[in-house]
Order: C-alpha cells, then structure tokens, then sequence
C-alpha cells in the first residue's frame, strides 16, 4: 500500500474489483427479489404456520423454506458488501440499512418455522431425516436449539429485533471508518497521512523502526479518544447477549454462544488455556530472536509484526501472487488448483485499497452464485497469504454448496477457520521447497510463524482470553467501562508475553480494533481450525494422496456432521489435547529451525 493519500472508490481500476452482476445485474433486478422474497414469505406462512405436524409436510416446507433462505442470501450480499467496499457513501450506507431491516421483516415473519420445528419431538424430527437425508445438518441444529427454544411469538420478536442487535457493530464500524480522523504523523523530519487501513495493513509491519512507532503512537492517540463510545457500544452487545441467553434457559453466555458450535465448555477452555501456557513460551523465544536480529533496543507491542528479514522482503505483483498460488496448490489436483485460479479470473476478488473500505479481509458465499473475497492488496508476501487463506475459504464454500442444499451447506463456526489456514500451510510448504538458499528457507518459516500461526494462533487465541474474561464478568452481574477493558486486554498481553515484549501506552486499546467481538465467540475457532489444518496437512506430507482425497471429502461436508464428527473425516481427533500439543510442538520445531538458519546465515 502506497504511504500516500488513499483514492476514492469511484477513482480504483474496476478490473481490480470484484464483479457482482452475478448476484444481481442491477438494483432493479434486486428490487424485483425484494418483492419476490415477501411474496414467497407470505405463502410460507399461510401454507405452513400452525400445520408442521407429519414429516411429508415438513420436509415440502424444508425445500420452500430453503429457496427464501438462498434469495435472501443473494439480497443481503447485495446490500453488505458493496457497503463494505466503500462505508463512506451514503446510497451504499442506505442500502445497507435497508437490507439489515428487510433481514428483520422476513426473519420475523419466518420465525414460526424453527419455533414450531423446535416443539416437535425427536421421533418426528428423525422421521424428517429418514424422508430427506439432505436436511440432517439442519434437524441436528433443530435439535440443538430445542435446549433454549422460545415460544414461537418470543421467537418472533427477537427476529424482528435483529437490526437493533446490529447497532453495537454498525456503531463500531462507523466510529473507525467514519468518524475517526487518525490525521498525520512525523518521522525522519518528514510528514506521513494515516487511517486505520493504512495502520493495519501497512505500517505496522514497516521496516522502518521510526517510522513505525511513530505511526502506533498517532493511531493510539486517535484511538484513545473514541474508547468510551466503543465501550458503551460493546458492553450494549455483550449485554444483549446475556439476556438472550438468560431467556434461554443459559446460566452462562458462553455456555449459550457455544450451544450453535456444538462445542462443550472443556473444548473452548482448553484451547485458549494449552495455548496460552505452551506457546508463550515458544513466541517468547521468537520475538526475542528478531529483536536481535534487528539490534532493538526493545520489542514493543508495535514491533510483532515486522518481518524477520525486511531487506529480503520480496515484492509481489498481483500476476506473481496468482502463479505462486498456481503453484502452491498443484498438489491438491487440478480441480483444486483451477477453482484457485477461477477467482482471479472471473473477479471472485476485490483488492483496490481505497477511501471506506473495511480493514482485513473476509470471504462471503451468496448461495447460488460463487464465492467473494474482500481484501487489500499491498504487493507484499503477508498480502498473498491473506488471499489464500481467503481463497481456501472459498474452496470449502464451493465444494460444500455443491453438496448441499443451503441448510446444510456452511460449516460450523468451529471448524470454519481451517481450509483457510491450510491453504496458507500450503503456500509455505512451496516456498520451503522452492527456497535456493538459507536465507529463502528462513523467510519461508517466518512467514509460518508471523502470518499463519501468529494471526491465528496468537492474534485471536489472546482476542478469546479477553472474551472470556469479559463474559465471565457479565455472568457474574458486573459490568465494564473503557477502562475496565484496557485492564482486562493488559492482562491478557502480559500474561502471554511476559517480560518479552514491552507493552507500550496504547497496547491495551487492541480491543478496539477487532469486529470479531460482535460475532460471538469466534475469535477462539481460528486456532481450533489452525489445529485441525496442521494436522492433516502434515498427513498430506506424509501419505499423499490418501490424505488429499480425506481433506476434499472434509471440505464438502458442510454442516452435515457436527464438528467433531467432521475432523475425524479429515482424520482428526479434536476430543482431547493431542492434535493441538501437536500444532504446538510442530510450531517450538520451526522457530529452533529458524534460529539455526539465522547462525548459519550469519556464520556464511
């Protein structure tokens, strides 16, 4: 990303964009699908409200049910990610706001189904799966959800409450990238502009010590003066969901937010606790390593993303990204690789940096059309991981849809997170073995450590300790302020990195740069993906194609196993501490590699 102003959406080539006339040619066919989702949503109420008694019938609303779901799907996509592209225009700001009350008008009026679905005995729903095998992904949530169901006109007021549940996450979206003027700073006597993207995705992984310190601490300073809003906003979120869960039947929210992922409390614990005691250690060692490299005075949290080797750095265009990618896939077969290659060329991809648009990165699937990637494309290796770990995202996506109707077409939220991580475990394995020297090979792993298992081992393993903490403090009937939670994310980062890195001022604001807390407990599933990913990933080394056919199988299952039903087929045990102790292991072996390769590049 250039270090100059950034342009405005109108002004970035349309063939870096992605392409949606795919979803709808025009606002006035998506107009059209408005009018066509109330008018199918009006029959589903008058053909089944108060008649889901035998299973022939329910199984006729389950493919009704499944056509509004897959329009809407297309209508809400229409709305969210053009918006996404460009939060500062205001007929994309007012579509939004449409799509998110439609959301609310429809799911109110389709309530009824999982309501009345949920009131149903477990003989009746197993007969519904005897007739239609396709829907057991969806019966199991049913039955899932029979724990904490409503009455069926509960049910319908929480729907069409939905938009108002989305206030804390359009407040924070809109503070960052509306309000929030980050201005400039100086380094090197010479002035620099800055916005939360350009912080984000440029300098706080720039070479330039000065320069990169310097712009943390503009950011932190602007960030600083919105943190008692985004806190009100964020405890409005936390609260609401303890209520939902106290509605339904949950002594504690993460026991409630944990119900849809089919995931026990021991599970979730267990990955943020073997985490934070085996790993740190391991990172520790690593930062300790570059700040030698680097001849710092200190590692500073501003400091934990720049690269081992900065001068060895390679720049990347976007024609190399899509050849290494190429590449990197082959040995998943051809099908794989040309599915990788088919977002490049029909505009899957959306890469402009631009005025608006969100930070990060994320994959959204309208259902019937084809996956969508959001990013910001910075001609550095981190930029080709974050487009393959997006890309493998879309390969999961592709595969389960062709597989599925689209109630059993997503994965659980448990496991969502690892056909991206191990797409980016195959990139490093290309760049592994491609690598003609020392040097090339050490970049290759710590590329592993700083982009693969960092983001997702560490970035959101220490955003779930802070939930946690959190939402304990709401079970318990307290509450926070801005200042509670800068203590609580202070906690958290000394905790992990101990003396190893010095916590500057601003260090405890990180709470403010993460959506992930509007989205439930998911923060944490990055690492429960990354475990699973390495795990069948080095089988793939180890057995070949056995291996890759079991992974191909795993990716098109979508949601008809629950999760740990589903890791086995990818041929993981996720019931006990044995895959993640071995990610872990396999993480202590590549940082050791690392420091041997920088003795023999330095003794060379």
């Amino acid at each position: 990303m250039s270090e100059t102003e950034l342009p405005k959406r109108q002004a970035v080539d349309p063939k870096l964009t992605w392409d949606l006339t795919p979803i709808f040619h025009d606002d006035f066919a998506y107009a059209e699908a408005i009018k066509q989702v109330r008018a199918l949503t009006k029959d589903f109420v008058r053909m089944y409200q108060g008649k889901l008694t035998e299973p022939a019938i329910i199984v006729d609303a389950l493919a009704d049910y499944g056509t509004i779901v897959a329009l809407d799907s297309k209508i809400a996509h229409w709305g969210f990610m053009p918006y996404s592209t460009d939060t500062t225009d205001p007929k994309l700001r007012e579509r939004q706001a449409q799509v998110t009350a439609l959301g609310g008008e429809i799911g109110g009026q389709l309530s009824f189904f999982q309501a009345e679905l949920t009131q149903l005995s477990e003989t009746v729903l197993d007969a519904v799966v005897e007739k239609a095998p396709d829907y057991a992904g969806f019966i199991r949530q049913i039955k899932v959800a029979k724990k904490g169901a409503l009455p069926p006109v509960a049910e319908k007021v929480l729907a069409e409450l939905s938009p108002v549940f989305q206030a804390p996450s359009n407040i924070r979206d809109q503070t960052i990238f509306g309000d929030m003027d980050f201005g400039t700073f100086t380094a090197h006597g010479k002035t620099y502009p800055l916005s939360f993207v350009m912080y984000e995705e440029n300098y706080q992984k720039h070479p330039d010590t000065e320069i990169r310190r310097a712009a943390y601490a503009q950011f932190n300073k602007t960030l600083r003066r919105y943190e008692n809003t985004m806190a009100t906003g964020y405890l409005a979120q936390v609260t609401r969901e303890k209520i939902t869960a106290t509605m339904r039947g949950y002594d504690s929210v993460i026991d409630y937010l944990l119900a849809d992922q089919e995931i026990n409390r021991e599970m979730f614990n267990r990955q943020i606790d073997v985490i934070m005691r085996d790993l740190a250690p391991i990172m520790r060692k690593y930062v300790i390593h570059v700040k030698t490299l680097w001849r710092l005075d200190h590692i500073g949290y501003t400091d934990l993303q720049i690269d081992i080797d900065p001068r060895y750095a390679p720049k990347i265009t976007l024609d190399q990204a899509q050849d290494m990618i190429k590449n990197a896939t082959a040995l998943m077969g051809k099908d794989y690789q040309d599915q990788m290659i088919q977002a490049f060329t029909d505009r899957w991809i959306d890469f402009p940096a631009n005025q608006g648009k969100d930070s990060g990165a994320y994959t959204a699937g309208p259902y019937g059309v084809h996956p969508y990637v959001e990013m910001t494309w910075s001609n550095t290796l981190p930029a080709v991981y974050t487009l393959i770990h997006e890309l493998g995202h879309t390969a999961q996506m592709v595969r389960s849809e062709k597989a599925h109707n689209v109630l059993d077409s997503e994965f659980n939220d448990y496991l969502v997170e690892s056909p991206s991580t191990f797409n980016e475990l195959l990139l490093t394995h290309y760049l592994e073995e491609t690598a003609k020297d020392p040097r090339m090979k050490r970049f290759a792993l710590s590329r592993l450590l700083n982009d693969t298992y960092f983001h997702n081992f560490v970035t959101h393993l220490l955003e779930a300790a802070f939930q946690r903490e959190v939402y304990t403090l709401i079970d318990k009937g307290e509450s926070f302020d801005a200042a509670r939670l800068d203590a609580i994310t202070r906690k958290v980062l000394t905790d992990f990195w101990g003396p190893a890195v010095e916590l500057e001022e601003g260090a405890d604001l990180t709470w403010m740069r993460q959506s992930h807390y509007y989205m439930g407990l998911y923060s944490y599933s990055y690492s429960a993906g990354l475990t699973v990913a390495t795990q069948a990933f080095q089988a793939i080394e180890q057995q070949g194609k056995p291996a890759v056919d079991r992974w191909l199988r795993y990716l098109g299952l979508g949601d008809s196993l629950d999760p740990v039903a589903a890791a086995r087929v990818a041929g993981v045990d996720v019931t006990t501490d044995v895959a993640l102790k071995h990610a872990i292991s396999f993480l202590g072996d590549t940082v050791d590699e690392v420091i041997a390769l920088s003795k023999e590049i330095d003794q060379g």
